[in-house]
């Protein structure tokens, strides 16, 4: 059996209590062996090489809305996340690790200026809001979106690439114009 360290600490009224040291949650739980440790690094990813489709018309209407509703979604927590309202870490399973890693950079950069800690609680004066988004298919399981993101009374624009994987879509490159 591990032995327990116990550090005692005297108060100022002279009285001695023990302090015991926290003990570590186990990432494996129960009889089902879950994993529930959190990811803190992007998922391993190959970027493919594709020649192009001669058009879009070769992806149904459904995949295209899928698509766009998809990338509406992640640009939402994008912009969120580099505006300092949301953890990098909540899109680190649907991103390939130069974009993880250029997100986390621009919270930073933005945290920094800002004076407050990235994705610690809500700092935006106006909530970013995805107001478009197209899509191009250079393959059936690639599509290059376009996206118009507002700021109050201001506008972004943002180019994000997604991969199709394992049922999932990957974003591979976001640019912020």
């Amino acid at each position: 059996m591990p032995r327990q360290h116990v550090r005692q600490v005297r108060t100022l009224s002279g009285t001695v209590v023990p302090l015991h040291r926290p003990v570590p949650v186990a990432s494996v739980q129960g009889t089902l062996a879950l994993d529930v440790s959190p990811r803190y690094t992007p998922p391993a990813f190959e970027v493919a090489d594709r020649a192009p489709l001669v058009g879009g018309d070769q992806v149904s209407a459904a995949v295209r809305r899928e698509v766009e509703g998809w990338a509406a979604r992640y640009a939402q927590a994008a912009v969120e996340i580099v505006g300092g309202d949301r953890p990098a870490s909540q899109l680190v399973r649907w991103t390939a690790g130069e974009v993880y890693a250029d997100l986390q950079r621009r919270a930073q950069l933005v945290a920094r200026t800002g004076g407050h800690q990235p994705g610690v609680a809500r700092v935006q004066p106006v909530r970013p809001k995805v107001l478009s988004v197209h899509a191009s298919f250079v393959a059936p399981e690639i599509a290059e979106t376009s996206l118009h993101v507002r700021y109050g009374q201001r506008s972004r624009a943002l180019a994000a690439r997604f991969e199709r994987r394992a049922d999932r879509w990957f974003c591979t490159a976001l640019e912020f114009a």
